[in-house]
């Protein structure tokens, strides 16, 4: 009777040990797997301390790109980095002649179809940033780049001229007669037109496009220059603008406003590193600052659209739904340039 209780005792502690080993062993992963990754920091940053330098290719505008280079110089006091900022198509360009020459930068951040091309040449290496798990899967291209944030497209429209309740408010709306001559694009966004496509389908997005011609349509090019001639009443519908481009106007006093349609193709503007990046270290750790909560928060401070999941969306972009354009589109980028150009030239 004595040694029945001290044997269901040794009963309770092999049921309860059998219970939550699994646990503990959870619990000693995790520990070493932190213990791991301070490690891999550690050398992370004794990599980059020796290097120095990180060169960072950029299409951003200048203020945020010296933003973030501010507040990453001031995090690594030890490493200085060099800016070189080239826009839209010409960044591509720049790097690939460069890359000819056996001149590579470290980190490159650019639009998607051109980071695209960037990974299909071998130019971009894979490195899988520790915050990317902060990222949605359709927002980062396996480990090579991850997006630094965000253009969703929408109409612009002159809010003096386009009032309710003309105010369109779905895409077929832009068919209605009273818009025929009245509505502007840029001419030259290959990825918005394929994103159209990938959200309404090849078929009937194609005949959208071509009713849509037939609205004589006025192609300019440049975002802001056509946001611009639509706040002075030079059209009253821009078809094809960025919702941020349209609230920086406004913070302006332009009178224009926007409106989503339905689901709108997202243009991401992703950041990756170089294969043969001459700083490697100081590379990474770019990288991870760039997609890290505090970049971010800057970028959004600035106008951006960023899609980092523990960073909440501005109110005035909640009710977006935003279809992340797929970057294998890029693959048929000439057939893309083609038809738009075929559509929307005559």
């Amino acid at each position: 009777m004595i040694e029945q209780p001290s044997i269901k005792k040794n009963e309770d502690f092999a049921s309860y040990g059998f219970i939550f080993l699994p646990f503990l062993v959870a619990l000693l992963c995790i520990l070493n797997l932190s213990n791991a990754m301070a490690d891999g920091d550690e050398r992370m940053i004794e990599g980059a301390r020796k290097e120095g330098e990180v060169v960072f290719y950029a299409s951003m505008n200048i203020e945020e790109a010296n933003a973030i280079i501010s507040r990453f110089e001031k995090k690594y006091p030890f490493l200085k980095v060099k800016l070189i900022r080239v826009g839209g198509e010409g960044l591509l360009t720049r790097v690939m002649a460069e890359a000819r020459a056996k001149k590579y930068g470290d980190v490159l951040q650019a639009l998607e179809f051109n980071m695209h091309a960037l990974v299909k040449t071998g130019y971009l290496g894979q490195y899988s940033s520790t915050e990317d798990r902060f990222y949605p899967q359709a927002f980062k291209y396996q480990s090579y780049w991850t997006t630094s944030y965000c253009n969703p497209y929408v109409i612009g429209y002159n809010s003096k001229g386009v009032i309710p309740p003309n105010v369109p408010k779905a895409y077929e709306d832009l068919l209605h007669p009273r818009w025929k001559g009245a509505m502007m694009m840029d001419g030259g966004k290959t990825d918005w037109f394929a994103g159209m496509l990938q959200i309404m389908g090849k078929e009937k997005g194609l005949k959208f496009m071509r009713d849509l011609a037939n609205q004589n349509i006025s192609r300019r090019f440049g975002h802001t220059l056509i946001g611009q001639l639509i706040a002075a009443g030079e059209g009253k519908i821009d078809i094809n603008i960025p919702a941020p481009i349209v609230e920086l106007l406004k913070q302006k006093g332009a009178p224009i406003e926007w409106s989503a349609l339905g689901p709108v193709p997202g243009i991401m503007i992703g950041v990756g590193t170089a294969a043969q990046s001459p700083h490697p270290h100081a590379a990474k750790l770019f990288k991870d600052f760039v997609l890290s909560r505090e970049a971010q928060l800057t970028l959004k401070e600035l106008g951006r659209f960023v899609v980092r999941s523990d960073i909440e969306l501005s109110p005035k972009y909640k009710a977006l739904k935003v279809v992340a354009v797929n970057p294998d589109l890029a693959d048929n980028i000439s057939e893309y340039s083609t038809l738009m150009r075929d559509i929307f030239s005559k």
